[in-house]
């Protein structure tokens, strides 16, 4: 039998269950939050971030699912860019877990809620000092 944690879907009963462990979900959500226009990466736990400097991709970091009355909502954790409209990008990252966990688990998700942890800056590139000032030395030379 399935465990306490594990969906089990609504299938044909003649050939069995399908049984999907909540980590698979994770990952979806994850992956499919990550890949929206605007989004530097998710928040992660010690755990993932050392998973992922052992050379291992964490999928899951930034998402918590949880089960309500057999309703199941999910808590995304996110950095975003800086300069994108946060409301857009969120929306966006609404509608593209919410799509594609029925897709690929047909199990509808009663909430998704996105919590923005911080924009991420860009990076702004150190100006070489040598390069800036031998343009100023050589028209002198003339």
């Amino acid at each position: 039998m399935a465990d306490e944690r594990n969906l089990v879907l609504d299938a044909n009963h003649e050939l069995g269950e399908i049984v999907i462990a909540p980590e698979v979900i994770e990952v979806i959500v994850g992956i499919a939050a990550a890949k929206v226009e605007g989004v530097y990466g998710m928040r992660g736990t010690f755990a993932s971030n050392v998973t992922e400097l052992l050379g291992r991709a964490a999928h899951g970091k930034g998402v918590y699912l949880t089960s309500d009355e057999g309703e199941l909502k999910v808590d995304i954790y996110c950095y975003l860019n800086y300069g994108v409209a946060v409301p857009k990008v969120a929306m966006e990252m609404q509608e593209r877990v919410k799509q594609q966990v029925l897709f690929m688990t047909d199990i509808p998700l009663a909430e998704v809620n996105v919590h923005i942890v911080a924009v991420v800056p860009e990076k702004i590139e150190k100006l070489d000092l040598d390069d800036l000032f031998s343009d100023e030395e050589e028209g002198q030379d003339d």
